[in-house]
């Protein structure tokens, strides 16, 4: 067969049984050198395109240090275009110094919304402890319901589009404080405030209030236990956690009444059919909600058969709308190769589904050296111990 084989390749006759054998092991022989090679001129390709990428963006990190106004605001555009298209871990962690520095200049600058989101977003995903989760969200309540004092200057109520931005920021960041002890009382005053901005004339400003009030429902910041369900002190003691508990109740009424009311809200002549449409169907759900304690499963496809983002929580899907207008057109390149959303949304991606054979090989391979480097370093790290 060895012959046959050698004959259909061309090759032409002559030559014995040995040199059969030499040329089946060439055969196996060549098909691994195809593959490595196949194998660095890809990866060599791939050090190209990084090479020529970094130096670009280097090019655009040192025009945010012009004087040119326009210069700066097209390198920062250009670099707002290249997160979005490609998840740049290497160079933020590089040169994170650099770009923390000028992107906080460009903040100052900028307007209070996009302050409001960069805030949120880092907060989201960096603080450390609940305390600065906590200084964020003061932060952004300020903004929200703005007050009076001995240190602030005339208060001027925000503008509808920069209330209802603000409103979903900091419902981002109650999202990452569910497991902190609760204290109801303390949640009362901000409650009671998102609950008037239901009657709020502008429908986004309603909308973002609603959904960060159904996700108080959902962390029960609203529930308070009876004095027969719990012990307490002193009559004093009895007496106020009664009348909180009276307090909630009534609140929690009112709020399910407006839901229902704007779930059902008819449109007027002239009235955006869209924007009304998508207030009945929020307000539906959290309605439902209230009421069941059940929230609707929501689901996105983001990459072939099985690349299915699924939320099944108002916390879950208010941190997936936020993300997603954020990161804009980026979300789905982000969603498909970014840990990070991948940890927070607990995203199961098959990084071979769309490989061709020997792809998936080289993928692999690349797979099964680096659990084997792994478990090498883990050997040599417990003979040390």
């Amino acid at each position: 067969m060895g012959k046959s084989k050698k004959n259909k390749g061309g090759r032409g006759g002559g030559g014995g049984g040995g040199e059969d054998q030499f040329d089946g092991g060439s055969d196996v022989d060549s098909v691994s050198s195809v593959s490595t090679a196949l194998s660095d001129l890809q990866l060599a390709q791939a050090t190209e395109q990084v090479s020529s990428q970094d130096f670009v963006l280097d090019k655009y990190i040192d025009d945010l240090y012009e004087k040119r106004g326009s210069t700066r605001e097209a390198a920062l555009g250009a670099l707002v275009d290249a997160f979005e298209s490609f998840v740049l871990l290497d160079l933020v962690e590089n040169k994170y110094a650099t770009l923390l520095s000028q992107f906080i200049n460009s903040i100052k600058k900028g307007s209070i919304k996009e302050a409001l989101d960069c805030l949120a977003v880092v907060t989201f995903v960096g603080a450390t402890d609940l305390s600065e989760t906590q200084l964020s969200m003061k932060a952004i309540w300020d903004v929200i319901h703005p007050k009076s004092g001995s240190n602030v200057g005339i208060v001027r109520k925000p503008k509808p589009p920069l209330l209802a931005a603000a409103v979903s920021a900091w419902a981002l960041l109650l999202t990452t404080i569910v497991s902190s002890k609760r204290n109801v009382d303390s949640w009362k005053e901000s409650i009671t405030f998102l609950s008037a901005l239901l009657e709020a004339e502008d429908r986004a400003v309603r909308m973002a209030a609603g959904e960060a009030l159904a996700l108080c429902f959902e962390l029960k910041l609203l529930d308070v236990f009876s004095n027969e369900e719990v012990e307490v002190d002193t009559a004093e003691a009895s007496g106020s956690k009664n009348q909180l508990f009276l307090n909630m109740q009534a609140l929690k009424a009112k709020i399910s009444g407006l839901v229902y009311n704007l779930s059902m809200e008819a449109g007027g002549r002239g009235a955006d059919k869209k924007n009304l449409n998508d207030q009945r169907d929020l307000f539906q759900r959290i309605s439902d909600f209230i009421k069941t304690g059940e929230c609707l499963e929501e689901s996105l496809r983001i990459a072939g058969k099985h690349g299915i983002l699924r939320v099944t929580s108002w916390r879950e899907s208010i941190q997936l709308n936020y993300l997603r207008r954020f990161l804009g057109r980026g979300f789905l390149k982000h969603a498909q190769d970014n840990g990070l959303l991948h940890d927070i949304f607990d995203i199961k991606m098959d990084k071979t589904e769309n490989m061709s054979t020997t792809e998936k090989k080289i993928y692999r391979s690349g797979e099964e050296k680096g659990r084997a480097l792994k478990l090498n370093k883990e050997r040599r790290l417990a003979q040390v111990r």
